[in-house]
């Protein structure tokens, strides 16, 4: 390991940043160095900029890649190579586009679950749907985090190293119960295939993609759709935005709220204006023959 990579990695580990932030952020330098067959040391602004470019126009990255990749650049130049950040005085943060996730309808969320054959990915998948968990969070629960007398999960260092309670419905802490059973995990709830390591969620990802073409639904599924499909159908029984805010773990109300252009007992509570018009069918001419 090189004295720049370990000193970076020292700089992030510093400032408490996550173990996949400081993997992503080590990753997008050495791709950066290797571009250039050179050390950050020995690299700038122009550089910056050339890279940047050859992102966006010949690999044509989607704007959140290129975010992440500025972010990290901009952490080594600043915070380890103790550099003035300039490139955005030439080149502005890409926008990202606004889009609204898919979101999966209750009887759709059965079948999915219902067609999951390996136990243990079909519990950790209905934990994310029961209380909208990332997946990276339900992957790591232990079994101390499942409080039957309160009826909650606690949630370790989630994400942004922020702890937090979820709902625990009964209907999970029997399934709960009877994985427990059968399984004994032992420390992870969910171990994976190393000694002591919890299962990857890349394994529940490849679970997803087999199970949705299985399933026949059209509609992109993966363990964060459960996570959208649980607010949405939270919020389609009335339950308040602020507490799913806090359920879901997220900084910013304005993250949750918009759920709210999803939710079909926002979108279609209201009556559209068409319906109050004294309108009455259209004539349609008769067809004459040519």
């Amino acid at each position: 390991m090189s004295p720049l990579r370990r000193r970076m990695i020292d700089d992030m580990q510093i400032r408490n940043l996550t173990s996949n932030t400081q993997r992503v952020y080590v990753a997008q330098v050495v791709r950066f160095a290797c571009y250039f067959r050179k050390s950050p040391e020995l690299l700038g602004p122009a550089e910056i900029r050339t890279y940047l470019i050859h992102l966006t126009q010949e690999r044509r990255l989607a704007a959140s890649s290129i975010i992440v990749t500025v972010s990290a650049l901009r952490f080594c130049f600043t915070v380890t190579l103790k550099r003035p950040w300039v490139v955005e005085d030439d080149i502005p943060a890409g926008r990202q586009a606004k889009k609204l996730p898919v979101v999966l309808s209750k009887e759709e969320v059965a079948r999915f679950l219902g067609a999951v054959d390996n136990p243990k990915h079909r519990v950790i998948l209905t934990v994310c749907y029961a209380t909208g968990l990332r997946i990276s969070e339900a992957v790591r629960l232990k079994a101390g985090a499942i409080d039957s007398k309160r009826m909650v999960i606690r949630v370790e260092q989630g994400k942004g190293r922020k702890d937090r309670y979820v709902m625990l419905p009964p209907k999970l802490l029997d399934i709960l119960r009877d994985y427990w059973k059968r399984t004994r995990p032992g420390e992870w709830l969910f171990p994976g295939r190393y000694p002591g390591q919890p299962i990857s969620p890349l394994s529940i990802d490849r679970t997803c993609r087999e199970v949705r073409l299985l399933c026949g639904i059209d509609k992109p599924v993966a363990p964060h759709a459960l996570r959208h499909a649980f607010a949405v159908h939270l919020l389609e029984a009335g339950t308040d935005l602020r507490t799913i805010q806090l359920l879901l773990g997220h900084r910013n109300l304005s993250t949750t709220a918009q759920y709210l252009m999803i939710a079909t007992s926002t979108v279609c509570a209201t009556a559209s204006p068409l319906e109050s018009l004294d309108i009455g069918s259209p004539t349609l001419p008769d067809l004459v023959p040519v």
